[in-house]
């Protein structure tokens, strides 16, 4: 039969085809040879055959299912039934007929949203199948009872895990826009797919480390991390910065930022149109940050109260040198905040009161429900731990970075695979990715100390439960004003956990819940107009369902409803604006400084 006019079907070039494959094949070589020098294959059969305790926590599970037969059986029954409800939903379809789906993805599941999931039959059973057995194998684990509650939290966990990865959506097979995308363009997105991975493997050096942005377009101190400032202090732990002033006028406490030291600091500095930086600074704060340093195997023995002494204790000294101010107002991020209230908690020992009031950025201080981050949290795993950091003198930064990612899958692991290894395209430049894949190391002595006794013993709300240069400390001898900000959809530091910290200071509280994530939550400007908010200046309830029935909800950022509480904080005086280096402290470097530029 004669081939029709624009029917002919167009073959790849042999010889680029040729020419990718051996570049391929050569990079490949040149992995494997690096990967087997630097790890060697005995070093591997030393690692624990389930360091996560993974293993025990599903054969726990399993016997508790054989021990109710009954149970098993009926729900084997209900799939069957949703199975047989599917079929006759899709024969329906397919003779013309309209029928409502039997099952449908969540609302933000973003993994269908291609047409062809609800308009081609086969897809859309292939979707509802998959759906329909997540769904039962999920609920299969959830139900089932006489578990311990720390297996439980682990089985729900990483039977969520093996869902996300067996979508349709991660198979090329199986994904529409992938078959799509392999027609067009002749199978070169799966060669190009193909080197994106090799590009992984050698940026993790064998280990897989999925890219989530295009790395190239970002640099620290050109396009992000832009606010100018200058580093005025330097120890071993940290750099400190002072921004310059963009007001005649400035409020006269300074505002002191400790971030967290799992990330770099400027996430609160990305972009001049989202840097809560710039705004604080425009609103006429003094602000001085933290800056962290990437710590390497010579700080492996760095304490948790040596980043108290050597980041928040040293920078208030170092600020009232630069200023001539005793007193400031200080904000904390997550595990920033976290150390924050212990370094007010252990300054109040020393009678030194120069922290006058206290914001709290998604912060936990009672650690007795942390989230899915406690399924990381047990002896099993955390003496795995150890014994790596003792071996290198820190944990590695993928590993935490890997970690955080799993806490939502599907948007920070398995949308990147389809995106950049089945349909070959480069991952999308984007600052806050690029921010979360630039994480740091944690030292030994600082990180053991800091699971076992905040995540795993919950130490911090005891009084005395926390010594630190021998000093047994109390949060509950913090009596300053505090401010604690949560975000509704944070999976780090879920907003009922955060909302705890609430009930432990004895001064004045104030709580506001922020729409939105970790993240998204907190980086919200008030030009961007997004999401809401929810607040109340009266004295939080021990309740956070009751408290939030009774908050005031309001559009947009909440930041200037902080600005306005701060302020309240400092009073009205107002002073000449400080420009860095004009005090005792003279410039060191230009913001953001060497620290932050340190990569892991």
């Amino acid at each position: 039969m004669a081939n029709q006019p624009g029917t002919e079907v167009q073959l790849p070039d042999t010889s680029e085809l040729a020419k990718s494959f051996s570049e391929i094949a050569e990079r490949s070589q040149r992995l494997l040879s690096d990967w087997l020098s630097q790890n060697g294959y005995m070093s591997q059969q030393s690692m624990p055959a389930d360091p996560l305790n993974i293993g025990n926590s599903f054969l726990e599970l399993t016997s508790k299912m054989m021990a109710d037969p009954a149970k098993m059986v009926q729900a084997q029954m209900s799939l069957w039934q949703d199975y047989m409800s599917l079929w006759q939903h899709t024969a329906s379809r397919m003779m013309g007929q309209e029928t409502k789906p039997v099952i449908e993805p969540r609302r933000d599941d973003k993994r269908f949203k291609d047409e062809a999931w609800q308009e081609n039959d086969v897809f859309n059973y292939i979707k509802q199948s998959y759906l329909l057995t997540s769904r039962w194998m999920q609920q299969s684990v959830d139900r089932v009872e006489g578990i311990d509650p720390k297996t439980k939290e682990r089985v729900d966990f990483y039977t969520r895990q093996f869902v996300s990865a067996m979508s349709p959506t991660n198979f090329a097979m199986t994904n529409p826009e992938v078959i799509r995308a392999t027609i067009e363009t002749r199978g070169e997105n799966l060669i190009n797919g193909l080197k994106n991975m090799l590009k992984d493997l050698e940026r993790g050096k064998g280990s897989l480390r999925i890219s989530q942005t295009d790395y190239d377009k970002f640099i620290v101190g050109k396009n992000i991390a832009t606010t100018p400032g200058k580093v005025i202090y330097r120890n071993e732990m940290m750099e400190l910065i002072q921004y310059a002033p963009t007001t005649e006028q400035v409020v006269k406490r300074p505002l002191l930022f400790v971030p967290a030291w799992i990330n770099k600091f400027y996430i609160v500095d990305l972009r001049e149109k989202n840097s809560w930086v710039k705004w604080a600074v425009d609103q006429g704060h003094t602000v001085f940050m933290i800056s962290w340093v990437n710590p390497t195997e010579e700080l492996a023995q760095k304490s948790f109260a040596d980043y108290i002494i050597k980041g928040p204790v040293e920078a208030l000294d170092a600020i009232e040198k630069a200023t001539g101010e005793k007193e400031v107002n200080a904000v904390g991020y997550c595990i920033g905040g976290t150390l924050l209230a212990s370094s007010i908690a252990y300054m109040a020992n020393k009678g030194d009161n120069r922290i006058r009031s206290g914001t709290f950025f998604t912060t936990m201080l009672d650690f007795s429900e942390p989230g899915e981050l406690g399924v990381f949290i047990d002896e099993s795993t955390i003496s795995y731990l150890e014994e790596k950091m003792a071996e290198r003198g820190y944990l590695d930064a993928a590993e935490m970075a890997t970690t955080f990612n799993m806490l939502r899958e599907n948007d920070l692991i398995w949308s990147f695979v389809v995106n950049n290894y089945l349909l070959g395209n480069d991952p999308f430049p984007f600052d806050l990715l690029y921010w979360n894949s630039d994480s740091t190391r944690m030292p030994y002595a600082m990180h053991s100390f800091y699971l076992r006794n905040f995540y795993q013993k919950n130490k911090l709300v005891e009084p005395g439960g926390i010594t630190l240069n021998g000093e047994a400390i109390d949060l509950r001898k913090v009596k300053i004003p505090a401010y604690f900000l949560s975000a509704r959809e944070d999976h780090i530091a879920p907003w009922t956990s955060t909302y705890k910290g609430t009930q432990i200071f004895s001064g004045p509280v104030q709580f506001t819940l922020a729409a939105s994530g970790h993240i998204a939550g907190v980086i919200n400007p008030p030009a961007a107009k997004k999401y809401c908010f929810w607040y109340t200046e009266k004295k939080p309830p021990a309740n956070p369902d009751e408290w939030l029935s009774h908050a005031t909800q309001k559009d947009g950022s909440w930041w200037p409803n902080w600005d306005a509480w701060a302020k309240k904080q400092s009073g009205d005086e107002r002073v000449p604006a400080r420009e860095p280096g004009s005090g005792k402290l003279k410039v060191i470097d230009d913001a953001p400084g060497p620290y932050v530029s340190m990569k892991a």
